[in-house]
């Protein structure tokens, strides 16, 4: 399995959940005849999505694991604030799962308030998935590399634009983050989602945009658009010829949109550590991978507490995006 690069020593400390989870994995057997009955899983995007794609593949395993349903709850709105507060605020018993995403970090520093603490209310369990995203431009666009992007940009200030799903959106911030390496002035323009901006750069309105591969590949695969660098530090399997932002000239420049599971607050240890078993086994499922990776995500795992780590530091890492920039949450 793939690991972000700055996860990487957390192989060290060998068998990754499962080896540094032994002590509670034995308490974790209080919890053999979990679940008794359904479970529900939050999913705070709209059905049709990758998100809802990757929740609804885990959905259906932890079925078949648990012989119990796991029913998918979409929950959008708000920037999945609306599916966040809802998750917070269910019993602490296990019979309600979260995925938990970049967005949940980055709303901490979007917005002033928030109607709960996702480093108070949620308790975590695994990271489960990310997925790299692409630079793409007009093909028409005369830059055929990011360093030739940066140059056409650095010419023609305040004349490229880049197309992103909304103020605060992951592209947006993958946009302000590479503005700012490259010192160079791009104009934002915000659309309600990716596809209408993939729609207005084929029309020849938007110059550039970051999206997920399962989105621009047939694009890339029919030249309409030309991928210039991956938004991950390193190159991506699914798009190996196509660089890294970190290794095109920028390095520090890491925007992997990614993806966990999380529970209420006050759910027991034990608990917690028998999900984590049960949602890394399933995987490592050969059918769970092959229907991931089909759509360009890449499977991670972690320990509860290096779930609870990386969360905190993406909430660092981007809240300084996001002043950094102004960004402002629609």
């Amino acid at each position: 399995m793939k690991e972000f690069s700055r996860m990487l020593a957390w192989a060290a400390i060998g068998g990754m959940c499962l080896a540094a989870s032994v002590p509670v994995a034995t308490a974790a057997d209080a919890y053999d005849k979990y679940p008794e009955k359904p479970v529900r899983f939050i999913v705070p995007f709209p059905p049709g999505a990758l998100n809802d794609f990757l929740g609804r593949v885990l959905a259906a395993k932890l079925s078949e694991t648990w012989k119990r349903s796991t029913v998918v709850d979409n929950r959008a709105g708000g920037n999945t604030i609306i599916g966040t507060d809802m998750a917070a605020k269910a019993p602490p018993d296990g019979y309600t799962l979260f995925l938990c995403s970049f967005a949940t970090a980055v709303n901490q520093s979007l917005y002033a308030k928030l109607p709960y603490d996702p480093n108070k209310d949620f308790a975590f369990v695994t990271l489960v998935a990310s997925s790299p995203y692409i630079l793409v431009v007009q093909a028409s666009l005369p830059a055929k590399s990011l360093a030739e992007l940066v140059t056409l940009a650095r010419a023609k200030p305040g004349q490229i634009n880049y197309g992103s799903t909304g103020n605060g959106g992951t592209s947006n911030l993958m946009g302000e983050m590479l503005k700012s390496m490259a010192k160079i002035d791009l104009v934002h323009v915000p659309y309600k989602g990716l596809a209408p901006v993939i729609s207005d750069m084929l029309g020849g309105q938007i110059n550039m945009s970051f999206g997920s591969y399962s989105t621009v590949s047939p694009h890339l695969k029919s030249a309409r658009l030309r991928g210039l660098a991956v938004t991950s530090v390193k190159r991506s399997a699914y798009t190996p010829d196509i660089p890294s932002i970190a290794e095109s000239g920028y390095p520090g420049y890491e925007a992997d949109p990614w993806w966990g599971i999380t529970v209420p607050a006050g759910t027991a240890r034990a608990l917690i550590a028998r999900l984590n078993r049960d949602i890394v086994r399933l995987l490592q499922a050969p059918d769970v991978r092959d229907k991931l990776q089909g759509a360009g995500i890449e499977i991670i795992t972690s320990t509860p507490e290096h779930f609870a780590a990386y969360f905190a530091s993406e909430v660092v890492r981007w809240g300084k995006v996001v002043r950094e920039a102004g960004v402002k949450a629609d």
